[in-house]
């Protein structure tokens, strides 16, 4: 008579088994299918802004884009982490950017104050990148001080750090609620200029060169 409860017990703790094992549909909703491979810390970042701005302008299996949100010209987050230690250990996943003029002189002064913080000269442009925005409004408003001259660069470090030590205790420091200065629209970057080592006759065999390349690839092409 035993026999008869053998295969009944089985089948219903191995459906018990597979019921604890599959995660309620809150969870899962949690990670979304474009997000699968994705670091924590990016995960967290993406839902984020995409609570705070919506749905990405651009997204692929290895970033989300958002363009114009907030105080913000681009704001991307990636699937790959980076680590990065300075204020405290952590990983940069989020890279939030604005149109400004950053002179040239200033590039080492910004590379000694964070190696987040980025600026393209030539597209007039400079961006930040931690795991949230408020880290990034923080390290943007503190490349602003020490473009300007308000701060040095170590002044400018410890001030860091002890933002992130007030908000860590509760605190909701002004350098990590919004952008303090006013923000650029265009008219930022800077094309440089041409070398006088460079004449107009290389200038223009440049030219033809670029145009037989151009050829060549239409050609090709062609033949696909």
């Amino acid at each position: 008579m035993k026999r008869k409860f053998i295969i009944p017990t089985v089948v219903i703790a191995i459906s018990a088994i597979a019921i604890a094992a599959i995660p309620s549909a809150k969870t899962a909703a949690l990670v979304p299918d474009d997000m699968n491979g994705w670091s924590d810390a990016s995960k967290m970042a993406a839902m984020t802004m995409k609570k705070q701005y919506g749905e990405p302008a651009e997204k692929s299996a290895t970033m989300m884009m958002w363009k114009n949100t907030g105080q913000w010209k681009r704001t991307v987050v990636y699937a790959k982490e980076f680590k990065h230690d300075f204020p405290m250990p952590h990983t940069d996943v989020m890279e939030q950017c604005i149109d400004y003029k950053v002179p040239a002189e200033k590039c080492s002064d910004l590379a000694m104050f964070d190696g987040s913080v980025v600026s393209n000269r030539t597209n007039g442009e400079i961006s930040a990148r931690c795991d949230k925005e408020g880290a990034n409004f923080l390290a943007i408003n503190l490349a602003n001080d020490v473009i300007k001259g308000n701060k040095d660069v170590k002044t400018a470090r410890d001030f860091y750090a002890a933002a992130v030590k007030e908000m860590i205790n509760g605190g909701k420091p002004a350098y990590m609620q919004k952008l303090q200065f006013d923000v650029a629209s265009g008219n930022t970057a800077d094309a440089d200029k041409p070398n006088s080592i460079i004449t107009e006759d290389d200038m223009m065999k440049a030219k033809k060169m670029n145009e037989m390349m151009k050829k060549d690839m239409m050609k090709e092409m062609g033949k696909n």
